[in-house]
């Protein structure tokens, strides 16, 4: 089993996406262990603790910079043995964590990676404020700054010509982030992903 651990923050709304895997039993050989959050009484806490899943917070207002906040939850993944974590809307910087844990750190962004990269604001607002008529969303291994590294998966979505910013994020959430989310961690737990420099390789799935 795949010791997992998610950091979220806010309302959890991409962590909702391993919890109903956990619960429709999705995930082949993952555990979810525990959820960390960097604020108490986020709504992300609420639907662990909901789901039955030990939920904690390391709060960054109690350490004197943010090097030893994410030391201190690099500290608490390793004290769980934890082997993989999955980012859902984590908005605290990683710090030490991605060196502590390379190609070990799954997250989703909401844009067909590099599109927006080095932009400043939301890549939503920016695809509408662009004038695409296509987007979507990438699941990623973070690289050693917590940024997106390696591509896992990618997945396109239309947008619609009354879309708003509010629309597309939750068109793009349900129909492109969650499943994108869940198939690479399940991809992960089946041991069918290897990281070559910036490329994923994915192997097919063995034949029973």
């Amino acid at each position: 089993m795949v010791r997992t651990a998610v950091l979220a923050s806010g309302d959890g709304a991409r962590l909702q996406a391993i919890l109903d895997a956990v619960y429709f039993n999705e995930i082949p050989n993952f555990e979810l262990v525990t959820v960390i959050c960097p604020q108490r009484g986020c709504y992300a806490m609420t639907r662990a603790l909901s789901a039955g899943i030990p939920a904690y917070v390391v709060d960054p207002e109690l350490f004197p910079n943010m090097t030893s906040h994410s030391m201190a939850v690099a500290n608490k993944l390793k004290d769980m043995d934890i082997e993989l974590v999955v980012l859902a809307g984590y908005d605290v910087p990683l710090g030490v964590v991605p060196y502590q844990f390379k190609n070990r750190i799954i997250g989703t962004y909401s844009a067909l990676y590099p599109a927006f990269n080095e932009a400043e604001g939301d890549p939503v607002a920016l695809a509408l404020e662009s004038g695409l008529r296509v987007t979507g969303a990438t699941a990623y291994f973070s690289d050693g700054d917590g940024r997106v590294g390696a591509v896992i998966l990618q997945r396109s979505l239309e947008i619609a010509p009354d879309d708003t910013v509010e629309s597309l994020s939750a068109r793009l959430m349900e129909e492109c982030e969650w499943p994108l989310l869940s198939e690479a961690v399940s991809l992960y737990c089946s041991g069918r992903l290897s990281v070559r420099g910036r490329r994923v390789e994915i192997r097919p799935a063995e034949e029973d």
